[in-house]
């Protein structure tokens, strides 16, 4: 794990120390992990929805089935896998 020091002004550390308490979070790490999480989340859920819109748009739009989707959903799940090894 790498460490990032950053500065901030004393109300942006003291709304920290605030989410913390309220939050649970036992360290300022370990809050801006989780906002960082979220942030990351986020990017990806944008990032589906410009990929659907965009495949939406792609052309003529053809029939489907549960066959169709069967078969879908388990060549997205190979790529996942894939994709997951390679960077793991």
């Amino acid at each position: 794990m790498s460490t990032l020091n950053i500065s901030l002004p004393d109300e942006m550390r003291e709304f920290i120390d605030r989410e913390m308490a309220a939050g649970g979070y036992a360290t300022a790490s370990e809050y801006i992990r989780s906002l960082i999480r979220q942030a990351q989340r986020e990017r990806e859920q944008e990032r589906l929805e410009r990929l659907l819109v965009e495949g939406l748009e792609s052309g003529e739009a053809i029939p489907v089935s549960e066959k169709f989707w069967g078969e879908l959903v388990a060549e997205a799940v190979r790529r996942h896998r894939q994709r997951h090894d390679r960077a793991g």
